[in-house]
């Protein structure tokens, strides 16, 4: 089977499409064949060797952290899943040494798996599984956000803003956005109260916010400050300057900067598809990029400016 593989640390034209042994599922788990998989800021930062101290040096390196696709295969134990069954799930990023999702078959824990929602395509579902987890984990389980509360969200047009927006809307939040001028009325149709342009607007003219969303990883410290009484910050971003103003928040007690490790199980996907189906979260996808142009996918989202997610279609 082919899967995309990073061989050296670097930029994205170290991406192989390379032939290797299809996987079969042992105990617990499920053999997947793979029809889309997104690209993740997880994966960008691992191919350019940003998590080496977690990641290593022995090569090959999968990529992709969530997937789509149809059960092909089920290990003793499994049960709820059949042959033929759409799901939609995630690979644990210390799995990844040979394959990832952005392959045509992936072996992965049951308890990472859940049946696919039925109305979107497995590229739209492709689109939403680490991002509208990594969303709902934020503003559910970290932030706590609740309804009538000011959230503010930094990077609002991106795969995880764009999910962060529809969710924190129909947790009936008044939403601020963050985001270029040119995705205004996206955003607004998303469910934003307001949205304001990153290029021109400081930290000091907006809020204060209930809960702040980041995914850009700048400024942290800035727009920290902006928070009301009780009020609660969470970042996703993984850079070092990011990390270090996270250190630096804690003697702020409840009004430091949080951040976490989204790995979403069976529960949070079930949610997530939930969601979905009740017109919550809808999908937004930026491109889609064949197998073989992996490495463009990941050029695209290095690039910046984009609204939703890049995709990768793995079968079609």
């Amino acid at each position: 089977m082919k899967a995309v593989q990073v061989m050296s640390y670097g930029a994205a034209d170290v991406l192989r499409i390379n032939e290797v042994t299809r996987p079969a599922p042992g105990t617990g788990e499920v053999l997947v064949s793979v029809e889309a998989s997104s690209v993740n800021g997880h994966d960008v930062i691992v191919r350019a060797g940003g998590l080496k101290m977690v990641s290593g040096r022995r090569f090959p390196i999968g990529v992709g952290l969530d997937f789509a696709g149809v059960v092909a295969a089920t290990g003793a134990g499994v049960e709820g899943y059949q042959v033929g069954d759409r799901v939609w799930g995630t690979v644990h990023p210390r799995q990844r040494h040979t394959t990832g999702g952005a392959a045509e078959y992936v072996v992965v824990p049951a308890d990472r798996i859940a049946h696919a929602p039925a109305d979107v395509s497995p590229v739209e579902a492709a689109s939403l599984v680490v991002a509208g987890a990594t969303a709902l984990i934020a503003l559910r389980d970290n932030a706590h956000l609740a309804s009538g509360e000011r959230i503010l969200v930094r990077g609002a047009a991106g795969g995880v803003g764009t999910a962060a927006v529809q969710l924190a809307h129909a947790m009936g939040a008044h939403v601020t956005a963050l985001a270029r001028d040119r995705h205004a009325r996206l955003l607004t149709g998303l469910g934003a109260d307001e949205v304001f342009d990153y290029g021109s607007t400081t930290s000091d003219q907006i809020g204060p916010f209930d809960v702040i969303f980041d995914t850009v990883g700048t400024e942290l410290n800035c727009y920290r400050s902006r928070l009301a009484k009780g009020g609660r910050m969470v970042t996703v971003a993984l850079s070092a300057s990011a990390l270090a103003a996270i250190a630096a928040s804690s003697v702020y007690g409840s009004r430091r900067i949080r951040t976490f490790s989204a790995n979403p199980d069976t529960a949070v996907l079930r949610d997530l598809a939930d969601r979905v189906a009740s017109g919550a979260l809808r999908p937004l996808v930026d491109g889609v990029y064949p197998l073989a142009e992996a490495a463009a996918a990941h050029q695209a989202f290095e690039r910046g400016g984009v609204v939703g997610k890049q995709v990768i279609q793995v079968a079609a």
